[in-house]
């Protein structure tokens, strides 16, 4: 039994067991009592994090792995994500959203079974259809699978881009939580090397849009599925001979999943490795001719690249062109962005045999990056994409008159799309003015009664030395609106 078909049977008896608790009358399956590891397992890492006698948490908080984005970084993703939007707008890409839950099936056929992500690391639960359901662990599957139920495959090559959440069950980090998001691209139906070349272009392109420093782009080819078996034979072999030096992951990978122990964190496998047959050393003719062109074009974009033998991604579905592109702005090299070529993956997925690439770019790592080159670069664009935003105009206002106008006259400046903070605190003009200057708003309006009986206003600047000015709303308007 795989490993997948064993997570199977576990989630059908975990849905019996369910289904005899609704039977019994229960509405929800009791919570257990909790040890202080099931605490830290579920989030619990705080002192103020308590349970009560029941076993029920006294204190309601995400789940561990799952983060609440507050306004401040809502801001720097939402200005991340317009750059993103933009670049792909030049590029021609059209965007598409696939829904967050799809049939296991997708997912073990797609990304393989005897991978970490579908063996270890899914949200899987059979439904009360009785049907076997995950939460997205990535989204090229997804976004197949919408291109063949579309028929989208028909109508020429599909340039797309994606972003949103994806799911894993792995150990929280920084930069990477059970629920992480991902910006991804996927050419469906190109297969010339310059469509693998204009891929990691549109990558590197917009990594140095964001602003961010000392990227190094690593590529490999993994050459077509004959070049892979016939690599993946002779490593086997070679391993075997050497399998009481492997670490014990990578022991259990020499019989399930090999290539993946070139990519083994272990130091002493790492240095094991040195002396180990290469997937370039096993490559066609035919395949090292695609990648030389592939090389070539890189070369002609001026995108400096270093092979890299050992590189083979986690998914089963790669072949001929990988790569990696990382950035030493965390002090290490830490990898952001990681595609590439994956020809099999629609016929597998019972599709036509159609051509593929793509890339993803994880939102959370990318924000540590991008956080990193602000602080070192604080007059550059990684600095003014996190720059806290500020309204153009904060509404000073008070007085039974003016109150209800002030409300007006937000909503007239709103209008003419001029970003405006009414203060909604009846509080003093001196206290008003104090969270006036704190929003880094540069202009203040102010609106009392004296102001609301005579349809004017006062318009002060925070930022300047300029005197303050007694103007009517339409004079207002029209010197705000060229101050933007």
């Amino acid at each position: 039994m795989t490993r997948f078909q064993q997570h199977e049977a576990g989630m059908a008896a975990n849905e019996a067991g369910s289904a005899r608790n609704q039977q019994l009358g229960h509405r929800s399956i009791p919570i257990p009592k909790h040890s202080e590891g099931d605490r830290a397992e579920s989030g619990c890492e705080t002192a103020d994090c308590t349970w009560n006698g029941d076993g029920v948490l006294s204190q309601l908080q995400t789940l561990r792995g799952m983060v609440d984005l507050l306004p401040e970084q809502t801001r720097r993703w939402q200005a991340v994500e317009s750059v993103a939007r933009e670049h792909f707008r030049c590029a021609g890409l059209d965007e598409i959203r696939t829904p967050l839950l799809e049939f296991t099936d997708l997912f073990a056929r797609g990304i393989g079974e005897a991978t970490d992500v579908v063996g270890k690391e899914m949200y899987t639960f059979v439904d009360r259809g009785d049907r076997s359901c995950t939460l997205r662990p990535e989204g090229t599957a997804s976004v197949v699978r919408a291109a063949l139920q579309h028929g989208l495959l028909t109508q020429g090559t599909q340039r797309l881009w994606y972003g949103g959440p994806m799911f894993r069950y792995e150990r929280p980090q920084a930069g990477r939580q059970r629920q992480f998001h991902q910006i991804g691209v996927e050419f469906l139906g190109a297969s010339s090397p310059r469509s693998d070349a204009e891929v990691i272009a549109l990558a590197w392109d917009l990594l140095s849009a964001l602003g961010i420093q000392g990227l190094k782009l690593e590529i490999n080819s993994l050459g077509t599925p004959e070049d892979r078996q016939r690599f993946r034979s002779e490593l086997v072999g070679w391993l075997e001979e050497r399998v009481e030096q492997l670490d014990p992951d990578s022991q259990e990978r020499l019989s399930t999943n090999p290539l993946r122990i070139l990519d083994s964190k272990n130091k002493g496998t790492q240095l094991l490795l040195n002396e180990a047959p290469t997937l370039l050393g096993a490559l066609s003719e035919e395949s090292i001719h695609r990648f030389d062109e592939v090389r070539a074009l890189l070369t002609a974009l001026q995108i400096p690249y270093q092979l890299n033998p050992r590189l083979v991604r986690g998914l089963d579905y790669y072949g001929h062109t990988a790569f990696e592109i990382t950035s030493d702005q965390l002090g290490a090299q830490a990898t952001v962005c990681g595609g590439g070529r994956y020809d099999g993956l629609i016929q597998q997925l019972g599709g036509p045999a159609t051509p593929a690439i793509g890339w993803a770019l994880g939102m959370e790592r990318l924000l540590l990056v991008i956080a990193a080159a602000a602080q070192a670069d604080p007059g550059g664009p990684a600095a003014r994409l996190t720059a806290t935003s500020a309204p153009l105009v904060y509404l000073i206002n008070r007085g039974e008159q003016a109150e209800p106008q002030a409300l007006t006259l937000a909503r007239k400046l709103r209008a003419a799309g001029l970003a405006v903070e009414l203060d909604g605190s009846s509080a003093a003009f001196g206290k008003q003015f104090k969270r006036a200057d704190r929003s880094g708003a540069p202009w203040a309006v102010v609106l009392g009664d004296e102001e609301a009986l005579a349809g004017q206003l006062r318009l002060k600047s925070l930022r300047g030395e300029g005197e303050e000015q007694q103007l009517s709303w339409e004079d207002a308007l029209s010197y705000l609106t060229k101050q933007r």
